[in-house]
């Protein structure tokens, strides 16, 4: 006999208790067209039905329990459409990497300090790192230095967030962009 696997279907709880899951047996109610005041459950209940709204209950701490009469579907629709709004007005960090050797040549350094001003122009954060193979760990002082040399030349495009610090086999510094005026 073989058994069938099936999903349960998940029941969201609403944040707020609506209607009939209001237990308070007074509750202040407040809302447009209602007069404010402190009303019995099945008064404001009444009173959020003929005009074919729900009863939401805001604040349940407070004594007696802050109740609105207005349309629950309509008013989670508003908060979901407000909360997409703020989360796309909401920067990004992009953050680029650039990757050095303890031994690279002034040639290179120039190639990828050009980059690095044109990733902090575009703002972006930097990672600059260098990456230690097998036994050229020892010339850690040597990483340090590119690093500080780097930071010093990036200077007027952003500061440093992070000082040079070793991580495993990777001494790294963070470069945040400087704000354009």
């Amino acid at each position: 006999m073989r058994r069938r696997s099936y999903s349960k279907r998940v029941v969201k709880e609403d944040q707020h208790n609506i209607n009939s899951k209001i237990r308070a047996e007074k509750v202040r109610l407040v809302g447009d067209n209602v007069e404010v005041g402190i009303y019995s459950t099945r008064e404001a209940l009444s009173i959020a039905d003929e005009q074919g709204l729900d009863l939401v209950e805001i604040s349940p701490k407070a004594d007696p329990p802050v109740c609105k009469v207005m349309d629950y579907k309509k008013f989670l629709y508003e908060q979901k459409k407000r909360d997409k709004a703020l989360k796309s007005k909401a920067t990004k960090v992009i953050v680029k990497e650039i990757r050095f050797g303890p031994n690279t040549d002034d040639h290179d350094y120039e190639f990828k300090k050009k980059h690095a001003e044109k990733f902090l122009k575009d703002g972006a954060k930097l990672k600059a790192f260098v990456f230690f193979k097998g036994r050229s760990i020892i010339f850690k002082e040597k990483g340090h230095i590119l690093l500080l040399k780097l930071a010093q030349d990036l200077e007027e495009f952003g500061k440093v967030e992070q000082m040079p610090k070793l991580e495993g086999k990777r001494m790294i510094m963070f470069i945040a962009p400087k704000k354009a005026k």
